[in-house]
C-alpha cells in the first residue's frame, strides 16, 4: 500500500468536499494544514472526534492551521452528518468550522495509504483508519499519526504537536518529552556552546549526568 514520508510533498489531490470541489494546495494557501480521516459517516467514535475538532476549530485556527476532515461517504451523508456533530459539540445551530472530502470511491484513501483492512463494512470494504496528517506551509508533511478504527484521537494532543512542529521550524530547538506550549525546549545537538550562547539569550542550562556528557541543554527559547 502506498504511504507518505515525512518530508514528502503531499500530494495536490482534487476532491468533492462539503464545501465544493477543491484543490488541496489551493485550499491551504500559505497556511498549515491538518488532514485527519474517519472511517464512516454516522458511527459514534468519528462523531465525538469531529465534535471534539469543530470545538477547537479555533485554536487551530490561532495557529495559522487549516482544518480539513475525511470520510469514505458521499458529500449530501457528510452535510446531514454535520448535524449531528455539531449537536453533539454542543453547538446545534452552528456550521461545522471545516470542510469534509467525499471519498466514496476510496481513491484517494488509497493513495495516501489511510485504509485499515482489519475494519470492513457491512460489504466486507476495508474502512479508512485514523490517519492524521500534518502539512507545512510549503506543502511538505510534518507529520503522520495513524490509529486504528477502533481508537479516537486525542485532539490536545494534535494541538500539542503542531505548537512543536511550528517552534522547531523556527528556532534551533527540539521539544523533550510531555513538552507543552511555554516550557523549556531542548538545544539541538548540532549547535556549539557558544552558537547557543548567542541565539538563546534567555540563557541555557546544562543537566549533570553520570556520563558527564553535556547532552542536555535547555532553554526558554
Amino acid at each position: 500500500m502506498p504511504g507518505l514520508l515525512l518530508g514528502d510533498e503531499f500530494p495536490n489531490f482534487e476532491a468533492d468536499t462539503t464545501i465544493g470541489r477543491i484543490k488541496f494546495h489551493d485550499f491551504l494557501g500559505s497556511s498549515w494544514g491538518i488532514l485527519f480521516s474517519h472511517p464512516k459517516d454516522f458511527t459514534p467514535v468519528c462523531t465525538t472526534e469531529l465534535a471534539r475538532a469543530a470545538k477547537l476549530s479555533s485554536e487551530f485556527e490561532k495557529r495559522g492551521v487549516k482544518m480539513i476532515a475525511l470520510s469514505i461517504d458521499s458529500v449530501e451523508d457528510h452535510c446531514n452528518w454535520s448535524k449531528d456533530v455539531m449537536a453533539v459539540s454542543g453547538a446545534p445551530e452552528t456550521p461545522l468550522p471545516y470542510p469534509i472530502i467525499a471519498d466514496d470511491k476510496r481513491a484517494l484513501s488509497i493513495q495516501l495509504g489511510m485504509l485499515d483492512p482489519d475494519e470492513r463494512d457491512k460489504d466486507n470494504m476495508p474502512l479508512t483508519a485514523r490517519c492524521v496528517f500534518v502539512i507545512g506551509p510549503d506543502k511538505k508533511l510534518k507529520l503522520s499519526i495513524l490509529y486504528p478504527a477502533t481508537t479516537g484521537r486525542n485532539f490536545d494532543e494534535l494541538l500539542r504537536v503542531i505548537d512543536s512542529l511550528q517552534l522547531t521550524a523556527q528556532k534551533k530547538v527540539a521539544t523533550p518529552v510531555d513538552w507543552k506550549a511555554g516550557d523549556k525546549a531542548m538545544v539541538i545537538p548540532s549547535l556549539s556552546d557558544a552558537e547557543a550562547a548567542e541565539l538563546f539569550p534567555n540563557g541555557v542550562t546544562t543537566q549533570e549526568v553520570p556520563s558527564k556528557k553535556t547532552y542536555l541543554r535547555f532553554t526558554q527559547p
